[in-house]
């Protein structure tokens, strides 16, 4: 078998590369003619060649930021713009590497989407009441142990020893950039990097595995995961064994988010909260979701009063920030809110929920209150401010659907 890492000095790799990512809505065209005149330019080549030599990759920089929609921080990693690209195309080429993983593994695979994880658990449950216990790992990507990880590689990529000392070398190597200085620390896969959520699913391939085969209804989507059983008791002994595996691999389970239904409650899995049939957005998304909407606008009032600005540009941004949020924003590849919740929800309670504390807030930056004077400030002048409602275009998005 040729190596994937001598592929990536071909040019019908990089070429194959870019029409999946262009047939997938993956590219915008700017960004697909600057990506094709890079690969006919074989820009590529100098560093394709080095890593099939066994160079291996610059020292990655490592950055914090802020958690999408909470004040939390995350780390994440990032090599340079060249080797990135090239951490892509592997990244596109370790999908040949999927007859590996369980079926109940749901996050980073070539045609599996979040809302597959959710219908599955709908479907094995047939409308059954049973319990159910969630957990999510605490830093997951970050925490992964590199000496368990090796040898799983090693073994799945037996027939690609090229690849797997690449990936030795990367993963080995303990020095990162911070804050321009180079320091030596245990970063794990390095969540943020192209080649990350591959290296995690082999981390919990086992696990997976171990859950399928004992005919268990389970789900796990990157470090979320959920599984369900008849009564009490088995679920004790499902969550025993879980227990097990994660201190055999040196994870940690985030406390904060483990916990355990009932049968007559409404689960909540990867932002989604079930109730019987009804599908609709969870409790934990919507404060997720409130609370960045309090932060931009109180970052905008700041700004408007900075600069004595009028009300209605303040009022515009938070519109225009938004929208950019739930439906597009410019990056081809970002799980929008639309993109994500559209498909699977069958109940608008969620979104009226959220329309209406959006509008609360774009009418508060109108005066600096929260009082009725702000409804001067009707629903037809919002709209001519762009605004959009996540209620009428999640039912636009349904129609959409019936029509094709």
């Amino acid at each position: 078998m040729e190596s994937i890492l001598t592929q990536l000095t071909q040019q019908e790799t990089w070429e194959a590369y870019l029409a999946y990512r262009l047939l997938k809505c993956r590219f915008t065209w700017h960004e697909f003619d600057e990506a094709d005149s890079y690969v006919e330019r074989e820009e590529y080549l100098p560093l394709a060649q080095k890593i099939v030599q066994g160079e291996g990759l610059s020292i990655p920089q490592k950055r914090i930021i802020n958690k999408m929609g909470t004040g939390k921080k995350r780390v994440v990693y990032s090599f340079a713009p060249d080797e990135m690209m090239i951490l892509k195309l592997i990244t596109f080429k370790l999908y040949d590497y999927d007859m590996f993983f369980a079926p109940n593994c749901y996050a980073f695979r070539r045609g599996i989407k979040a809302s597959d994880a959710f219908f599955h658990i709908k479907r094995a449950l047939g409308g059954r009441k049973m319990w159910a216990y969630k957990l999510d790992i605490h830093d997951y990507f970050n925490s992964i142990s590199i000496d368990i990880l090796l040898p799983m590689l090693s073994e799945m990529m037996a027939d690609d020893t090229l690849l797997f000392r690449f990936f030795e070398n990367m993963l080995t190597d303990s020095r990162v950039v911070y804050n321009g200085e180079t320091i030596y620390e245990h970063h794990g896969v390095m969540a943020g990097t192209p080649t990350s959520p591959f290296l995690a699913n082999v981390y919990l391939r086992e696990v997976d595995r171990y859950f399928h085969d004992a005919h268990v209804i389970y789900a796990r989507y990157s470090d979320d995961i959920i599984m369900f059983a008849p009564d009490f008791k088995t679920l004790e002994a499902y969550k025993n064994k879980m227990m097990e595996f994660l201190n055999q691999y040196r994870l940690e389970i985030n406390p904060n988010k483990e916990r355990i239904y009932t049968p007559d409650e409404a689960f909540e899995f990867l932002g989604f909260k079930c109730n019987g049939h009804d599908i609709d957005i969870s409790e934990a998304a919507k404060k997720k979701m409130k609370g960045k909407i309090k932060r931009a606008t109180k970052s905008l009032m700041r700004w408007s009063i900075k600069k004595n600005l009028e009300p209605e540009k303040a009022m515009k941004g938070l519109i225009n920030h938004f929208n950019r949020v739930f439906f597009e924003n410019g990056d081809t590849e970002a799980l929008t809110w639309s993109r994500w919740f559209f498909p699977v929800i069958n109940n608008t309670d969620g979104l009226k929920e959220i329309d209406h504390y959006l509008q609360q807030n774009i009418r508060f930056l109108s005066t600096g209150k929260h009082s009725k004077i702000n409804y001067k400030t009707d629903y037809t002048k919002l709209k001519l401010l762009g605004y959009k409602s996540l209620v009428n275009e999640y039912y636009n998005y349904v129609k959409s659907r019936i029509i094709i």
